[in-house]
């Protein structure tokens, strides 16, 4: 027997990670139909039905789900060896949300680059869950509880540090020491985590002023440089921002940001080590 066609035997691993033609057809940028034709075509090959196919996708036979293992290990020895032989500059994405990316990463980009000069660190900024393996995100950071997923790695970047802050002319920094019940008083910012109404609600407590609200926090703190207000941000956030602190948040249990990857080689780990040590 002759041995497989390389892309076709891409396009049945696709196919049996996702077990759906069309989210192979998306990762792999080709259509829906290309894919099934190639597995089709391969199952032909081999003589073997690889596929069950159903209305709302696909489950491997038992010839599939033998076949894919060894298939799976191979293409990632090629990819591994292949990216031996590549130019120095190789890209990782990571996924991050626009407020930390605004606020805390950019800030510290340059200093990634002078120290990576071969890796091409692109930058997707987005709230939405990732699926690593569709989405083709290599490390994703997200702002929450301790991540619970078994099938990725996670450490703690940051646990989230949360301190009212006002521009330095606010007639509020003159006032010592400041309260919870003291900031309700005037108006608040808040951003789209609605940190503001969990702490005056632990507290008994409601605001009196206004309440502005904005969807990312980096919006709610330029608010505040704008003399809008008082936000609620993460000290990380913080920076060379010019915003005083008027008064230290109750910490907020495990919440925190967190890295996340599915597996860290080679440049992933780089970046990933890179991270932690901020």
């Amino acid at each position: 027997m002759r041995l497989p066609n390389l892309n076709a035997l891409r396009m049945f691993d696709a196919a049996a990670r996702h077990l759906n033609f069309g989210r192979a057809a998306e990762e792999l940028h080709l259509t829906q139909g290309a894919v099934a034709q190639q597995v089709r075509r391969l199952e032909a090959d081999l003589g073997h039905k690889l596929f069950h196919r159903h209305a709302r996708g696909l489950t491997l036979t038992d010839t599939g789900r033998s076949y894919h293992a060894p298939v799976q290990q191979a293409l990632a020895m090629i990819r591994e060896a292949t990216d031996k032989l590549a130019p120095a500059v190789q890209r990782v994405t990571l996924s991050v949300p626009p407020s930390f990316a605004a606020k805390w990463l950019v800030p510290r980009l340059p200093e990634f680059e002078a120290r990576h000069p071969g890796i091409d660190l692109r930058v997707v900024a987005e709230e939405n869950l990732t699926d690593f393996k569709r989405d083709g995100i290599d490390i994703a950071i997200r702002q929450g509880s301790k991540p619970q997923e078994s099938s990725l790695n996670s450490a703690l970047l940051s646990l989230l540090d949360l301190v009212a802050v006002a521009r330095p002319d606010s007639a509020l920094i003159q006032e010592e020491p400041l309260e919870l019940a003291d900031l309700a008083q005037h108006t608040v910012i808040q951003d789209g985590h609605r940190h503001w109404d969990l702490l005056l609600r632990q507290e008994g407590l409601t605001a009196k002023g206004r309440i502005l609200q904005f969807n990312q926090t980096a919006l709610a703190m330029d608010a505040a440089l704008n003399g809008q207000g008082i936000a609620l941000v993460p000290r990380i956030f913080l920076g060379s921002q010019p915003l005083e602190i008027l008064w230290q948040a109750p910490r907020l249990g495990d919440q925190g940001f967190y890295v996340l990857w599915p597996s860290a080689r080679g440049r992933a780990k780089a970046v990933v080590d890179w991270l932690l040590r901020q």
